[in-house]
């Protein structure tokens, strides 16, 4: 008797519709701002060529279509490689580039980096352009001062972008500000995933989004990895579940079940991580989840916020402090380093995402913020702590 050949070929790519437009996006998205280095550096210049062009060529092949970079990622050398592994596959696939708003300083400077960034791609045109991180202040002064916008347009009429998005990194808040103060949006791309929802735009921003008929992209998927790589406590709540899946696995099913998420980005920094991704997103469905699947996230929701030292709900009724302490965002920078076991991680969040004026070291210990807390924190007695754990070199 001859064997059977029992070779399977593997599961197609699932594709939903992006927004608006008459066409459909790969459901994962590949994001290029941790492709892999020769030194170790995540996001460091040195990439790997041979190694990122291996990985961008492998996804494609397995069917995605979108791929994200920025002119900053990898200290400007995304670009150019993304460029290089795209070369003569560019008819099937659509680019998804930035604007650095905040390096902006005059008019002329959208122009300059557009241009760079067609050359590094190697095309003549950028499909999706984002007008990267806009905040409230990024939003209402940088963008009318150096008429974005209108230079956008004018990027438009030209041919070198198709279309206008942005990414965000701020409170909701300011999101709808931003998504109703364009009526030409065609997207937005936010951090989104199983931890953040009521962190940045949300699940509110995600719908809000949504409902205006933008289509919504979603970066930091796993929390830059740590999703994927959970505490012990986590891992068993997952261990325990009759449907197998790993933890990643969880976490962009979680997301794909929900029909307003048009492209999941990963960052993938090696072929196991892509082969994994692409293996999740062949099973991506919208409304799939039962009972028990959403039992199982409130499991894992529950059991991080079990792990913040700091029983903040981020009332902010503290707030605002007298000498200027961002209170809430130094305590959930604080309880992110025990949540992800990440203290190196929430240490660069507390340097980066919050200005030196608003830091805990800047706590003269007045003790007003404690008369308005809820859960009567003695926020005096914590700011040190915080400062002394992540404000250490």
């Amino acid at each position: 008797m001859n064997s059977l050949d029992l070779t399977l070929e593997p599961i197609a790519m699932q594709f939903r519709k992006f927004g608006r437009l008459d066409w459909n996006a790969s459901v994962l998205g590949f994001g290029c701002m941790r492709l892999p280095t020769v030194d170790g550096n995540a996001t460091g210049p040195n990439i790997n060529e041979a190694e990122a062009v291996r990985m961008i060529r492998h996804a494609l092949d397995r069917g995605v279509n979108y791929f994200d970079t920025a002119y900053i990622y990898h200290e400007g050398n995304s670009e150019t490689v993304l460029g290089k592994a795209l070369r003569g596959h560019r008819d099937q696939v659509k680019i998804a580039t930035k604007s650095p708003v905040w390096l902006i300083e005059k008019e002329a400077d959208f122009d300059r980096m557009l241009n760079e960034q067609l050359r590094k791609l190697q095309t003549d045109h950028i499909d999706f352009y984002l007008l990267h991180g806009l905040d409230k202040k990024r939003w209402s002064e940088i963008v009318p001062k150096y008429k974005l916008l209108e230079k956008a347009e004018a990027a438009i009429r030209d041919g070198r972008i198709r279309h206008l998005g942005f990414s965000f990194h701020d409170n909701y808040e300011s999101f709808p500000d931003i998504v109703n103060g364009y009526d030409r949006w065609t997207f937005c791309q936010i951090q989104y995933n199983y931890m953040d929802t009521e962190n940045q735009a949300g699940t509110r921003g995600l719908k809000l989004a949504a409902a205006k008929g933008l289509a919504v992209v979603i970066m930091e998927p796993l929390l830059g990895g740590r999703l994927a790589h959970p505490p012990s406590s986590i891992r068993q709540v997952i261990e325990r579940s009759s449907v197998k899946r790993s933890a990643a696995d969880w976490a962009l099913q979680w997301l794909w079940n929900q029909p307003e998420v048009s492209v999941v980005l990963s960052g993938m920094s090696n072929m196991d991580q892509v082969k994994a991704n692409l293996d999740s997103a062949a099973h991506a469905c919208s409304h799939s989840f039962q009972a028990a699947d959403l039992n199982l996230i409130a499991d894992l929701q529950q059991k991080y916020r079990e792990r913040a030292a700091i029983p903040c709900t981020k009332c902010n009724y503290c707030m605002p402090c007298p000498n200027g302490v961002n209170i809430p965002a130094n305590f959930e920078i604080y309880n992110e380093a025990f949540l992800h076991e990440d203290i190196p991680g929430a240490r660069f969040k507390y340097q980066i995402f919050i200005t030196e004026a608003a830091r805990a070291g800047v706590c003269v210990a007045c003790h007003d913020c404690e008369d308005h807390c809820p859960q009567k924190i003695p926020i005096s007695e914590w700011m040190p702590k915080v400062h002394a754990l992540l404000g250490a070199a």
